[in-house]
């Protein structure tokens, strides 16, 4: 029999509450009341309710377009609430970070081995490099300085291209499934950008950061510490109580600016009406912005004080500062911070259940704190 799908919304939803993973989650349901009754799990079977598995297994079967259905139906309910307000849209653009170990092409190379030792095992292959070298020489460049990075670049790729060669060999020869097609891609792509690399190349456009990460790319978003983070961009608009409207999850770093349009399409389709006022930093300042924003909209704030009149530019100051203020409550407290799934797919599953837990955290706050109005509490079910 299928497993409730009310009780694994539920486990979904609190997993990313509590920043829980699968195995603390059921494990927190089987301790806490609040979340047995959340969860609707019976006393008589609380403790083989669900395996953890399951959850990983109903992600992947919700997919992009099943978990956007569950975070959109938890914000139009608000919406149609009356507790999210369109007044006021302000964006901004973060990084997601990815679960990696911090990348170097020796490294990446090094990793490669490990994935085709993978493949020779998979189809009784016997290993085609001297094995025993290679640890030695790996472990000789973890002793080693960083000026000697180069030289071991050098000596690890020398034994790296025979390699691939024997496995390309191999590829063409053995019935491979689709996901040994994208480990080739994968390393021919690591041994041309490791061949620019070596020629002197500083700037180079899609740059791989890891074998297991394969869209993580390094972003530079203007920050002191750390100047450089590796996952992907990830698009936020706000409304001036705190609410996550939009998300949109892009590879690499596209321009701030050449994102405005679509990302306020997409917050007055959400919202289903124009905001009175939108406020950005000056990264999506342009005059094409300034002309595709709707004219019912009647102050737009895009980094610059004098954008708005005199009476609108604390407001939008302030809206601006907020946002800096939203962002690092999503990253540090809601789990925007570091994505634990892997490729972009999944790290869009993983920004959808994070900002349907950020969403919920900022009702309880509001309701806690005395500022939503009685028939939205009435409406959502928390008041007579």
């Amino acid at each position: 029999m299928g497993k409730s799908l009310r009780t694994l919304v539920a486990l979904l939803i609190v997993s990313r509450l509590r920043q829980l993973s699968d195995e603390q989650v059921v494990f927190g349901v089987q301790e806490n009341r609040y979340m047995q009754y959340l969860c609707n799990v019976a006393d008589s079977e609380l403790f083989d309710f669900v395996n953890p598995s399951t959850l990983c297994k109903f992600r992947q079967r919700l997919g992009e377009k099943g978990t956007y259905l569950i975070e959109s139906t938890v914000f139009d309910s608000l919406r149609e609430a009356g507790v999210i307000l369109a007044e006021t849209l302000m964006m901004d653009s973060t990084v997601l970070v990815n679960n990696l170990i911090y990348p170097n092409d020796v490294r990446l190379v090094f990793q490669a081995f490990t994935k085709m030792g993978i493949f020779a095992r998979q189809y009784s292959l016997k290993i085609w490099w001297d094995e025993v070298h290679l640890k030695k020489r790996w472990r000789a460049f973890g002793r080693s300085k960083s000026n000697q990075r180069a030289t071991f670049l050098t000596e690890f790729h020398q034994m790296f291209v025979p390699a691939l060669q024997t496995f390309r060999c191999h590829w063409d020869t053995i019935n491979t499934s689709n996901r040994d097609h994208k480990l080739l891609a994968v390393l021919n792509l690591l041994n041309a950008q490791t061949e620019q690399k070596l020629a002197g190349e500083r700037h180079i456009e899609n740059r791989l950061v890891s074998l297991d990460e394969i869209d993580a790319r390094p972003i530079k978003k203007g920050k002191t510490f750390p100047a450089c983070e590796f996952g992907s961009t990830v698009q936020m608009t706000f409304n001036r109580q705190g609410f996550m409207v939009t998300t949109e999850n892009f590879i690499g770093q596209p321009g701030d600016a050449t994102l405005y349009a679509e990302t306020l399409s997409r917050f007055q389709k959400r919202m289903q009406t124009d905001p009175q006022t939108v406020v950005t930093d000056l990264g999506f300042r342009s005059a094409t912005n300034f002309e595709s924003t709707s004219d019912s909209t009647a102050h737009v704030f895009l980094g610059r004080s004098n954008d708005v009149i005199e009476a609108q530019r604390d407001f939008c100051r302030r809206a601006r500062s907020a946002t800096e203020g939203f962002i690092a409550v999503a990253k540090n407290l809601r789990g925007f911070g570091k994505s634990l799934y892997k490729r972009c797919l999944d790290d869009r599953i993983w920004t959808l259940l994070c900002q349907m837990a950020y969403n919920l955290k900022k009702l309880l706050q509001l309701k806690r704190d005395g500022k939503l109005a009685h028939e939205s509490l009435r409406k959502l079910g928390l008041a007579i």
